[in-house]
């Protein structure tokens, strides 16, 4: 029986995994596949909005969760020291709670997204990397999403003094290069932040499907992730 040198046979499992997944996909129509990316999406989208959107949804999940900003993050021990403890906790509530209410009007925008999906987008998405659908949604929304929740989240901060003054510190800091400039003013770092965990959490569902499309729920899910 012919041996063949352990790099070699690494090479032909791979080439032997991408002709099967080529086999797989092309046997699935066009439209199929692009129903079963929409499909996707959709769950994704459905999932992370239901997750996040909701009473505690960034304050409850150790993986989204808002700290404070690094500027005050490293004085936290000094601000609680000279009794500014509750401030601060009120700063971490008031950011993930004003996440939670932006990322609550996050579908429409995510649904425009998927709406917008081309053929050579869900094939990119079919073919990409594991992480293909949760980066569609970066690249197609992050713009409006950022439109959508910076109001949104300036109407909760702005309540509040310490985020004021957090503002006032952090631009000086920034400007002798001691603070990330994006960090500078509150609004925009609680904004990236509802957005990063917005991502978080369409990449958890998009990981459990791929890993397991057979207990997708649907039909059309298993069909085309399954040929993967």
């Amino acid at each position: 029986m012919l041996k063949l040198r352990p790099a070699i046979f690494a090479l032909f499992l791979s080439l032997t995994a991408t002709l099967a997944q080529a086999a797989g996909l092309d046997a699935i129509s066009t439209g199929d596949a692009s129903a079963g990316v929409k499909e996707a999406l959709s769950k994704g989208a459905d999932y992370a909005v239901a997750s996040l959107g909701k009473e505690n949804g960034f304050l409850g999940n150790s993986k989204v969760k808002i700290p404070l900003p690094g500027y005050l993050q490293k004085a936290e021990s000094g601000l609680r020291m000279f009794g500014m403890g509750k401030q601060a906790d009120e700063l971490v509530n008031t950011m993930n709670h004003a996440a939670e209410q932006a990322v609550a009007e996050a579908k429409p925008i995510l649904t425009d997204s998927i709406k917008k999906m081309s053929v050579q987008d869900a094939k990119g998405i079919l073919t990409g990397g594991e992480d293909s659908v949760t980066q569609y949604f970066k690249r197609t929304s992050t713009e409006q999403l950022t439109q959508k929740f910076k109001p949104i989240v300036q109407a909760s901060t702005k309540k509040l003094d310490l985020a004021g003054q957090y503002n006032s510190f952090a631009g000086k800091a920034a400007s002798a290069g001691l603070v990330d400039k994006k960090d500078a003013d509150i609004d925009s770092y609680v904004t990236q932040k509802a957005m990063d965990g917005l991502f978080v959490m369409i990449a958890e569902e998009e990981k459990k499907l791929r890993s397991n499309p057979v207990g997708a729920g649907s039909d059309l899910l298993k069909k085309v992730f399954g040929a993967l």
